[in-house]
């Protein structure tokens, strides 16, 4: 029987990718600060110093990572670079050898423009967070030691507790603004990350989009998580040039507070404000096929089918630290 250890699989995305395996026959390992939902617990903080134990894993796929946007400068800026390359070195050396799959991040590629079918051969640059230039830093040293980086973008699922709390928590008085008119946008499911997970371990080193068959209207996807969430707002449009720039007057407020995130970001306005869809052919080449979308949690009106049962969608920027 096959044995898998999954990091960070306390979190949104390593909980289901553990489910996932021992529905699937594998015994897990569960390799983080706090048990998982299924198999033996193997306590490891990325954060630390010392090397997990992954003795008797034939498989290792590493989800543990820091997120957020943190002031630049700051304690949460060094913790994340610490834990999502420092961690990931770690991790790579008690792999010794073992196949790896490594969960990265559509935030790696190169912001602003021209994403309109991003494949994997799109830049890896220009990065404008810690969280982006650590996963990249991260995702090369994985790709370097032979592993297969997945590059999802905007996962989504039951239990997120990061980006649509922050989506509602802006709507105010019946109304959420949205940088720019609307785009079009790749997300991924839970449960399509997941599968891909698993899948991946018998395909060629090397990075992969993950993302759903078919990209989003921004606008609709939003009104389905609302809908979902039973909150009646209407999406306004603020324009881009004053979207950009309060998001670069917040960031230079928030220097002064150094322990908050900045309410408003460069890099949450480049995700919401311009086009990106991810091309998923090189997946497709593995065999690998999405199974779910968002119409399954939240359908309505310009996402139709699905089913309503379960459909408090939310989604958030890739992963969680375990």
């Amino acid at each position: 029987m096959t044995t898998i250890a999954v990091t960070g699989a306390s979190g949104f995305c390593g909980s289901r990718i553990a489910a996932l395996a021992a529905a699937r026959g594998a015994n897990v390992l569960c390799v983080g600060r706090r048990p998982g939902p299924v198999g033996r617990h193997v306590r490891w903080d990325a954060a630390t110093g010392a090397a997990p134990d992954l003795a008797g894993a034939d498989l290792v796929v590493h989800c543990a990572a820091s997120v957020g946007d943190p002031v630049p400068g700051s304690p949460a800026e060094a913790l994340m670079r610490v834990v999502n390359v420092g961690g990931t070195a770690r991790l790579l050396d008690a792999a010794a050898g073992r196949p790896v799959v490594w969960v990265s991040s559509a935030s790696v590629y190169a912001p602003g423009p021209g994403r309109e079918r991003v494949t994997e051969s799109h830049p890896v640059r220009g990065q404008l967070n810690a969280y982006g230039r650590t996963k990249a830093e991260g995702e090369a040293l994985a790709l370097a030691a032979g592993a297969v980086a997945l590059r999802p973008r905007a996962v989504y699922g039951e239990g997120d507790p990061h980006l649509t709390p922050r989506l509602l928590a802006r709507v105010r008085a019946g109304l959420l603004l949205l940088p720019g008119p609307d785009v079009t946008l790749s997300l991924t499911a839970v449960e399509n990350l997941a599968d891909a997970c698993l899948a991946a371990a018998g395909w060629p080193p090397g990075a992969y989009n993950i993302a759903d068959s078919a990209p989003y209207s921004r606008d609709e996807a939003v009104r389905a998580v609302l809908r979902a969430h039973g909150v009646r707002a209407r999406i306004g449009h603020l324009p881009l040039p004053l979207a950009q720039g309060a998001a670069t007057a917040a960031e230079a407020l928030s220097r002064l507070r150094p322990a908050a995130e900045p309410p408003l970001t460069r890099y949450a306005v480049d995700q919401l404000a311009h086009t990106v869809v991810l091309d998923t052919a090189k997946a497709g080449r593995q065999g690998w096929r999405a199974r779910r979308s968002l119409t399954d949690y939240a359908p309505g009106p310009g996402i139709s089918g699905g089913r309503r049962a379960g459909c408090r969608a939310q989604w958030r920027d890739d992963d969680l630290r375990s």
